[in-house]
């Protein structure tokens, strides 16, 4: 996976996924073919159980493991979690609230940030536990900075420097039965697309984004912000309620489609096929349309 500094373009690190119950999510992941490492626990209530992909991307599907020390990380300026609740509380405990890019220096992009005026709050920097499949652990450290449109109350990005990398294999984790092997493109919905471009060109670290439409291309991935009919014709999905930004869709690559389709016929994933797409509808632990498109 490709990651540069805060002077240029960020690469896709992760998504966060909220979900009402890791142990749902789990199942769900599963049956969709994924590998599900085992649960993180952050030191501010919430907790975690993430699909890693071979591209170096993830998906971390989110829950509240500790309410009341996660009320006291928001008394306490935890932007984190104070997101979080902002977006439960707006959209309900399953969904996509954040896209994450990945940062060789954090400070840095909160300076920029606060200077744009699109600073979500405080930089947060936290330590946990990371285990893998063979019950190997290590300590994972972050540091993060935030960004956020005044109005865009159901979705954020943020910047994550990865402070200390866990020294495990992580191989078993991203040997997927779907064949799924990363994150080729995130897709936003949202009523105003034209709006989004400044917080997303600050964010990503383009300046010359702003002329590219709805689509950013980042070093390994592309995010489209589409409006709601567009969303709906291309992948044949309600767009959900009006919004200013909200993340809708992942789309994975895929070794071989038929394979994932078997996998997903044989689990009894309801599935639809849209030009080269297999399209996996949200459902509970699950809070973003899947996509998986053959990829050779």
């Amino acid at each position: 996976m490709t990651r540069t500094t805060a002077a240029g373009i960020h690469p896709l690190d992760h998504l966060v996924l909220p979900v009402r119950s890791l142990d749902v999510a789990r199942a769900r992941l599963t049956a969709l073919g994924f590998v599900v490492a085992p649960t993180g626990i952050h030191p501010f209530g919430t907790e975690n159980c993430c699909v890693f992909l071979a591209d170096g991307t993830y998906l971390e599907p989110i829950s509240v493991g500790d309410e009341q020390a996660a009320a006291k990380a928001i008394a306490d300026g935890n932007v984190f979690v104070a997101r979080d609740r902002v977006y439960r509380d707006s959209r309900g405990d399953e969904g996509f609230s954040a896209m994450v890019l990945a940062t060789g220096n954090a400070d840095a992009d909160h300076a920029r940030y606060v200077e744009a005026g699109i600073s979500a709050g405080d930089m947060l920097s936290f330590s946990r536990a990371f285990t893998d499949t063979a019950g190997k652990s290590d300590i994972a450290s972050f540091k993060l900075a935030f960004a956020s449109g005044s109005k865009a109350t159901d979705a954020f990005l943020f910047a994550c420097e990865r402070v200390n990398a866990p020294k495990v294999d992580r191989a078993a984790l991203q040997a997927h039965a779907n064949g799924a092997t990363g994150i080729v493109e995130v897709v936003a919905v949202s009523g105003q697309p034209a709006e989004q471009h400044r917080l997303i060109s600050v964010a990503v670290g383009d300046p010359t984004v702003s002329e590219q439409g709805g689509t950013f291309h980042l070093p390994n991935a592309t995010l489209n912000v589409l409006d709601p009919a567009s969303f709906t014709s291309r992948f044949g999905l309600s767009a959900g309620a009006p919004t200013e930004l909200r993340f809708a869709a992942v789309v994975f690559s895929v070794r071989h489609a038929d394979v994932t389709s078997r996998l997903l016929a044989a689990n009894s994933i309801k599935h639809d096929i849209s030009g080269n797409d297999i399209v996996v509808q949200p459902a509970s632990g699950q809070g973003a349309a899947f996509i998986f498109r053959e990829i050779k």
